[in-house]
């Protein structure tokens, strides 16, 4: 009998686009916490709040004070990712591709490439580039982010791997000849 992880796999394979979220008991990784015990606590309580007012200034479209928000908190505490990570976004909105850029390649190179920042700045790095039509660095972040636990980044890797999807599709063909031979000799 195989467990349900054996056939969330299967699903995986004979699914390629299938949103990975909609498959229960494929990933059950812990969720990503960010390593912030190497800050002083005053100050990171202090960035995070400006962080906060920063994410609850881009919600309500007022980018100007988002910007202004995490860039106060990256003088504070410049060696930490998240507000770069933030910042990225609301410059991403404002249209300054080149900026958000980066500000996610400092928020990836400070977080070591692990933590939930990590994660996020390669997910966002990687729907930059796919946006500017580079398939190559988009897929190189989402396997990334993939590998970190993200089920966006997984698919869309899949997306952007034709030969993945391509192997998937002629297995799933195989294994269905293999179940079916009648119906296949049909055809």
């Amino acid at each position: 009998m195989a467990s349900a992880h054996d056939r969330a796999v299967l699903q995986a394979i004979f699914n390629p686009t299938t949103p990975f979220g909609d498959i229960p008991g494929l990933n059950q990784e812990e969720e990503l916490i960010d390593d912030d015990s190497g800050f002083d606590r005053e100050l990171l309580k202090q960035v995070k709040e400006l962080e906060m007012r920063g994410v609850s200034a881009a919600e309500t479209g007022d980018l100007q004070t988002a910007l202004q928000l995490f860039s106060q908190a990256i003088q504070i505490l410049p060696q930490r990712a998240s507000a770069y990570n933030n910042r990225a976004q609301a410059l991403r909105l404002k249209g300054d591709t080149a900026g958000a850029l980066g500000d996610l390649d400092q928020a990836i190179a400070l977080s070591g490439s692990t933590g939930r920042t990590a994660c996020q700045a390669l997910v966002q790095r990687g729907l930059l580039h796919r946006l500017a039509r580079q398939n190559d660095e988009a897929r190189a972040d989402f396997e990334k982010a993939a590998a970190l636990g993200s089920e966006f980044a997984r698919q869309q890797a899949v997306v952007l791997n034709p030969y993945a999807a391509l192997c998937n599709k002629m297995l799933s063909e195989v294994i269905n000849k293999m179940r079916n031979p009648e119906t296949s000799d049909m055809q």
